[in-house]
Order: structure tokens, then sequence, then C-alpha cells
């Protein structure tokens, strides 16, 4: 279940919706918008690169204009959020100003630092957040190439989407890997009790609910500890 200060945060996209005229709902502006070309070469391929096939109902708001309505998809492929007018295809412009919520995600445009200190740009989707960090994801997507024999394909390829979290402050994210053993040494100064909490609360990694309950419950950790000393996200603030 998401805490108040996300459910407020994620409210602010249905706010905006209500205080702008619904003249601007029309449609999209160009200025939003950006010419692309289709993606023709996995087209063979079992599975797709898109989180939804078809366009869904979704409303894009930009903090300098207003608020939008639009069908759209997101393509985990190349990272964009495309709409198609006619015949023709474009992407939502990429920008820290332009939010878009599809279903019940909610895309942010966002430039974060990694553990290493490189720069990760792209659509992440708002999980969770409270004072002292947020969790996000993202959607990417996974390829496997057909099987040959010589010219044969003997298994075609395949493609999924995959969904990565990753813990955020102050611009740095960490990776939040699935598996328990994995997460308990990224977070290994806190890692026998977090243990004892995944046992006793039965968390599975793989539910998104269960993870931000895990954050959380670490997070209160650091606090009750009074670990000041070390950031929330140690990993990224001993190697930068």
């Amino acid at each position: 279940m998401l805490n108040p200060k996300t459910k407020k945060m994620k409210n602010i996209l249905c706010y905006l919706l209500i205080v702008f005229s619904p003249a601007l709902f029309a449609q999209l502006p160009e200025t939003l918008l950006e010419s692309i070309d289709r993606t023709e070469i996995y087209r063979d391929y079992e599975g797709s690169i898109y989180t939804h096939m078809r366009y869904k109902d979704a409303n894009v708001i930009d903090e300098n204009t207003g608020a939008y309505r639009a069908k759209l998809r997101y393509n985990a492929l190349s990272g964009q959020i495309e709409y198609k007018k006619g015949s023709k295809l474009y992407t939502i412009v990429k920008t820290p100003k332009v939010h878009v919520r599809i279903n019940k995600d909610y895309y942010y445009y966002s430039k974060f630092r990694d553990q290493r200190g490189l720069e990760r740009e792209g659509y992440y989707i708002l999980v969770d957040l409270n004072d002292k960090y947020k969790i996000y994801k993202k959607y990417t997507t996974k390829i496997k190439e057909p099987l040959m024999s010589n010219v044969i394909v003997k298994e075609k390829g395949s493609m999924s989407i995959v969904s990565t979290y990753y813990l955020e402050k102050d611009g740095n994210i960490l990776e939040l890997p699935q598996k328990n053993e994995e997460l308990l040494s990224t977070l290994g100064d806190s890692s026998s009790e977090l243990k004892d909490f995944i046992v006793a609360e039965k968390i599975r990694l793989k539910k998104e609910d269960d993870l931000v309950r895990l954050i959380s419950k670490y997070s209160a950790l650091k606090n009750m500890n009074n670990d000041t000393s070390k950031g929330l996200i140690t990993n990224i603030e001993n190697e930068n």
C-alpha cells in the first residue's frame, strides 16, 4: 500500500487535470511531439517491446502549458512514449518538465547517477516516496535471439518486459536486486535484521509491495540506530 506522500505526489496529475480547462484536452500540441520511425526489426519475434500492445487512455502534464489527454503506449526497447496520429508515429518529447500517466504508471523523465557515477537518463516510474528516499521502477526489454541451424530457424526469437527497481536519494540511484541474498548484500549494513524481517513477514521481493515494505524497514532500522554517518544509499556515497 502506498504511503500518503506517495499518493499526494501521484495525485498532482489528477489535480492538474481538474484545474485546466477541458479545451486543453482536445489534442496534444505539436510542441510536445517528435516524429519517429516504427520499430520493424523484431516483428517476427514472440512477445512485445510494449508494456501494452494497444494504446491506452493517458494523461500528459506539461508543467509549462497544462494538461492533455491522449492514447499512448510505452516502448520499453526505445524508452519512448508513443502517440499515433493517422499513419504517423510520434514520441512525447523527453524532458523533466513533462510527465505522463498510463494506467496506474506515472512516468517521470529523469537524469540520475548510478553507483559508478554514470548518468542514467530515461523514464522512471514512481513507486513510493517519503522524506528520505524514493523508489522507482524502469521498464526495459529482454531479447532472446532466434536459434538457427544453417539458414533454418529452429526456435523463434522472443522478447519480454523486465521491471528493474531503484532506490533514489538526492539524484543518486541504487539498483535493488529481486533476489534475497543479492539485496541483503546490497543493503549489507542492516542485513541481519532485514533477513529476520524477510522471514517473519514472508517477504517476496518479486512482489512490488513487499519490496517497498522491505526498503521502509531498512530506512527505519538506520533511523533507529541513529546511523547518520552513512547515507541511505551507502554504496553510492562510498564510491563517489
